[in-house]
């Protein structure tokens, strides 16, 4: 459940700085395919993933989780 939250905040926040997702990989330095996967709840990358995306995106945790 924690995960699906997560990969909903990314997704949203993405969308609200108005990047695709190729140009999110590219920042993260991870792959589109990662990307898309995650956004699609169909994977639960490593936390060092999530950790490159968050910080990419300039959210936290806390932030993410705060509704949960």
């Amino acid at each position: 459940m924690i995960m699906k939250h997560i990969a909903n905040s990314i997704k949203l926040r993405r969308k609200e700085l108005k990047i695709t997702q190729t140009q999110l990989a590219a920042i993260a330095g991870i792959s589109v395919n990662t990307i898309y996967k995650l956004e699609r709840n169909q994977s639960n990358p490593s936390i060092e993933i999530i950790e490159k995306l968050l910080d990419t995106l300039g959210l936290t945790i806390n932030i993410v989780t705060k509704n949960n």
